[in-house]
């Protein structure tokens, strides 16, 4: 209970002398390092210095003041700018007429902690009111900063609860486009979200798709990047590395310069500030890295601080995104004299800032830029101050309800936050042509100047206009490069290529290698069948059912269509053997003709000899109708000519087998068997046996006759183009029948083999029956597993071979006698009664 009343007792001491505590100061106030008092107020934040010294923290005495260093010219003119502007629109009758605008820049030296110092000056007024209590309430209506992305995040941040609009004239990180974050930012330039998309589409129009890429290690470098490297991404170009860095690392820079040199790419994207393309910079020249495209941002592409006598060998050819130049009228003068005579008077002045911090040695180091201009065309940020500096005061022009003879009513109080609600609507147009007005996400539209290192002839280096990018424009439109006045690294005038893997030929396809990016590939020739008829095919496409794929897999062509022609070699030696044996036949006829009274050829019927004769050449005839290009009159006639000569042929063996028996049998006591099969009833068998094999043949022909047929199946590459069985009963029964009459042939001639003759021909007919037997039966296996044109091979040789089988076993004996042996040619010897 005491602890509770002794706890009550503090806090109520604690909340009295709170309310007694007077709002005082308790250091030096950061003071404006130039300013002017008026109606109105614009504060602004430049880096006016670049460096800054620390002063030793012993805690044995008051700390002193920062010291500034190094001067940063680009953002000195920026602050002259402002008071350009400034003083243009106090001397203006038609804006805010008869209403002064003062303004208090402060120099952040380019350190954070310098930065909120100014910030809370800036915010906080530095006077004093009754009874020694803060007013509270600042007299700025804007402020015109800072000129870095992560610098204006700071910024934004600490002024948005407070409603107090910023507008940055060159921060372009998207993060700032964040309206719920951001409220009360606006800038005169564009964000980076376009200008990382159009680092990207300057790639690819280039035709590079392996890059690196490097960025500082801030809300500028990281946001755009991230940006640049979604759309790489959709845009199909691969990043070899993504390295970052910020200026106080020197391990990380080291680190990022070792991969360069490791790397493969030729191209490199630097989405770095000015400060940390300096510090890379002088690594590469410390490493003599030269050769690399550098592909640059607005931060740096123009900064003339990269200038030295060895950065050309590292950034000459360099492309990159600059601001447009504007070139603002009388402006060039005016920093040589008018701002030195009125603004930079060095003077003591009156109020409340002590003397020590507005004495001359406090500018000194600035004064070496009085009489110096030359570089102020090439300061392409000036205008968007300019800009910026029109801008509060066109909002301030229609909250104040300004007009052009009336002038303005003084005794408004104007707040911050309507101020802000003022510039989402402000459009106007500067002197120098440009419309200024703020998108939706308090930005200016995207508008870059494409720039090119270059090197003119007298060693001195320029940011040469090679083209520029229009975001406002249709996609199509939005690029203009003139790439013929392009100067490349290394001062080359061809375009480099960088990419992992080099084009895939037509023929070939993409095969991505594994654990790489997708650009990294292997060029795989398409499969037989295949074609890719583009560069770079991700995929063979097959070729459709009558195309094959030529030779370089780039172009389906008709297939090739194989049949067995009378040209090729093998056609000429069948054609060759079939002729031969034709004209063989035909001697032998020829020879049995000229010897017919002879007992050699009388013997077992002459007649069913030359029948036999006939129909063997008619057998080796036939086999001619098999070569050549298949038609459908071919392939019926090929099949049943064949079957039918065959039949003949066999049928006529058969006769004279038959033949042979009758006559032994005749020989017997009382046997008269000879009269029921003398020459006409041989006759009626050949015809007899031979119809059978035509009605075979005209059923199959009916119902399902033989065709041309385009056979696929054999080889991909090829169209064997033969002869369809049509009907395989109606084929089997065509060999079936020719067979049933070869093996009956054979079985009587076997039986009659050893009759009492001296010359008895049913032995050669079973040595001849035996050879067409295994001639045929041999056939079938290889007529199954031969392929294409091989299939009419194995048939005509069958047909050749069981030809010269018949020819040669049943007329060769008799052909030798007749030449060679004439003295057997007797009927004596022919019955074995010599």
């Amino acid at each position: 209970m005491h602890i509770f009343l002794y706890t009550l007792l503090l806090f109520h001491c604690l909340h009295t002398k709170a309310e007694n505590t007077l709002c005082r100061i308790m250091a030096d106030p950061m003071y404006p390092l130039l300013y002017k008092d008026g109606d109105i107020t614009i504060g602004s934040l430049f880096a006016i210095h670049s460096k800054e010294t620390l002063s030793s923290f012993e805690f044995t005495q008051k700390p002193q003041f920062l010291s500034c260093s190094s001067v940063n010219v680009m953002d000195f003119r920026m602050a002259q700018t402002m008071i350009f502007a400034i003083d243009e629109i106090n001397r203006s009758q038609s804006l805010l007429p008869n209403v002064s605008v003062g303004y208090r820049i402060y120099d952040t030296c380019g350190s954070r902690l310098s930065s909120m110092s100014a910030i809370m000056a800036l915010m906080n007024d530095q006077e004093l009111i009754a009874e020694d209590q803060c007013n509270g309430q600042s007299h700025i209506h804007a402020i015109i900063g800072e000129t870095e992305s992560s610098a204006t995040v700071i910024l934004s941040r600490t002024t948005g609860p407070f409603k107090i609009p910023v507008i940055s004239p060159s921060a372009t990180c998207e993060c700032l486009s964040n309206r719920k974050e951001y409220p009360s930012f606006f800038r005169t330039i564009a964000s980076d979200y376009h200008q990382s998309r159009a680092l990207a589409y300057i790639v690819k129009h280039f035709g590079w798709s392996w890059v690196g890429a490097v960025n500082s290690d801030n809300d500028y470098g990281n946001n755009g990047m991230a940006i640049f490297l979604k759309t790489a991404q959709e845009e199909g170009i691969c990043i070899e590395y993504s390295e970052k860095f910020y200026r106080t690392e020197p391990e990380n820079l080291q680190k990022v310069v070792d991969i360069i040199k490791q790397g493969t790419s030729k191209v490199i994207v630097a989405f770095l500030s000015h400060f940390e393309m300096g510090n890379l910079l002088e690594q590469l020249n410390i490493q003599n890295i030269t050769g690399l495209q550098m592909i640059g941002v607005e931060a740096w592409i123009t900064a003339k601080s990269l200038i030295t006598p060895n950065s050309f060998h590292v950034l000459g050819g360099s492309l990159g995104f600059a601001v447009r130049k504007i070139d603002i009228e009388g402006f060039s003068d005016y920093v040589i004299k008018a701002f030195w005579d009125t603004t930079f008077t060095c003077s003591e002045r009156d109020g409340n800032f002590p003397q020590h911090e507005l004495n001359c040695s406090r500018y000194q180091d600035l004064l070496f830029l009085k009489n110096y201009n030359e570089d102020v065309p090439e300061q392409r940020y000036s205008s968007n101050v300019y800009k910026a500096v029109y801008a509060i005061a066109y909002a301030l022009h229609s909250l104040l309800k300004c007009k052009e003879q009336e002038g303005c009513e003084k005794g408004m109080m104007i707040k911050t936050h309507q101020v802000v609600e003022a510039l989402k609507n402000v459009s106007f147009t500067i002197k120098m042509g440009d419309h200024v007005w703020f998108d939706s996400s308090g930005a200016a539209v995207a508008q870059y100047e494409i720039v090119n290192w270059q090197q003119d002839s007298n060693g001195s280096i320029q940011f040469k206009p090679v083209g520029y990018y229009d975001a406002s424009k249709a996609p199509h439109e939005r690029f203009d490069l003139d790439t013929q006045n392009i100067i490349w690294a290394g001062g080359q005038l061809e375009k480099p290529r960088s990419v992992c893997s080099e084009s895939c030929p037509p023929g070939t396809r993409k095969a991505a290698q594994k654990g790489r990016p997708v650009c990294c590939y292997d060029c795989i020739p398409c499969a037989e069948g295949e074609i890719s008829n583009e560069t770079d095919s991700n995929n063979c496409k097959q070729c459709p059912g009558k195309y094959w794929s030529n030779a370089e897999k780039n172009e389906c062509v008709l297939k090739a269509v194989e049949f067995l022609s009378f040209t090729e070699v093998m056609g000429i030696v069948l054609v060759f053997f079939s002729l031969f044996g034709a004209g063989l036949t035909a001697l032998v006829a020829v020879l049995f003709y000229s010897k017919k009274d002879t007992p050699i050829v009388k013997a077992n019927n002459s007649e069913l000899s030359f029948l036999l004769l006939f129909s063997l050449t008619l057998c080796f005839l036939c086999s001619l109708t098999f070569i050549s290009r298949p038609t459908e009159w071919s392939c019926m006639l090929r099949h049943t000519a064949f079957g039918i000569t065959f039949v003949l042929c066999i049928s006529c063996v058969l006769g004279k087998t038959i033949v042979v028996l009758m006559a032994f049998k005749a020989t017997l006591p009382g046997n008269n068997v000879m009269k029921w099969f003398g020459p006409p009833q041989q006759r009626l068998s050949v015809l007899a046996f031979t119809l059978i094999q035509v009605l075979i043949c005209v059923l199959w022909l009916t119902i399902h006759p033989p065709f041309p047929h385009k056979n696929m199946k054999y080889y991909k590459d090829k169209i064997i183009l033969e002869c369809s069985l049509g009907s395989s009963m109606g084929f089997y029964a065509v060999l079936g029948y020719i067979g049933l009459l070869a093996v009956l042939c054979f079985i009587l001639a076997f039986l009659a083999r050893k009759l009492p003759d001296n010359f008895n021909e049913a032995k050669l007919i079973t040595f001849s029956m035996l050879i067409f037997c295994a001639v045929w039966i041999t056939f079938i296996p290889s007529y199954v597993s031969s392929p294409g044109k091989f299939t009419v091979a194995v048939e005509i040789f069958a047909i050749l071979a069981s030809s010269f089988g018949l020819l040669f076993c049943i007329f060769a004996p008799k052909c030798f006698i007749i030449i060679f042996k004439p003295e057997q040619n007797t009927k004596q010897n022919v019955m074995g009664k010599s």
